[in-house]
C-alpha cells in the first residue's frame, strides 16, 4: 500500500454517490461510514490511493438535492455492515462528514462535468 506521503501532490477526485434512499444518508451520517456496490469499489479504492483527497457528494435518487458532503476517511476493506442489509453492497468504508445539509440541484447548474458529456453535476 502506499503511504499517504507519497500521494502528496495527486490530484483531489470528486464522486456523486447517489443513494436509493435518505435512511442510507442518514446511517452514514450518525456511524462515519459507507458502503457502495462492488462494481464501484475498484474505483473508489483507486482514487483513494492515487489521490490526495476524495471527496464523496452525496445525492439520494429523485430528491432533486445534495445531501452534503463527505471526505472518504478509509479504503474499503471486506467487512460488510448489516445497517444497509443484504442489498447487494459491498465492505464497509470510513467517511468524514464535512457539511449534512440539503442543497438543491439549481444551486450547481453551473457546474459541468467534463467527463460525462460535459452534463449537469447533479
Amino acid at each position: 500500500s502506499k503511504s499517504p506521503s507519497l500521494r502528496q501532490n495527486m490530484p483531489v477526485r470528486y464522486f456523486i454517490m447517489k443513494s436509493s434512499n435518505l435512511q442510507n444518508i442518514d446511517i452514514s451520517q450518525q456511524k462515519g461510514i459507507w458502503s457502495t456496490t462492488p462494481s464501484n469499489e475498484r474505483k473508489l479504492n483507486g482514487a483513494f490511493w492515487e489521490s490526495n483527497v476524495v471527496y464523496l457528494i452525496f445525492s439520494v435518487q429523485g430528491s432533486g438535492c445534495f445531501q452534503g458532503f463527505a471526505r472518504m476517511g478509509s479504503a474499503i476493506g471486506c467487512e460488510k455492515s448489516q445497517d444497509w442489509g443484504s442489498a447487494g453492497f459491498g465492505g464497509v468504508f470510513k467517511v468524514e462528514w464535512i457539511r449534512k445539509e440539503s442543497i438543491p440541484f439549481q444551486f450547481a447548474h453551473h457546474l459541468l462535468n467534463p467527463w460525462n458529456d460535459s452534463k449537469k453535476v447533479q
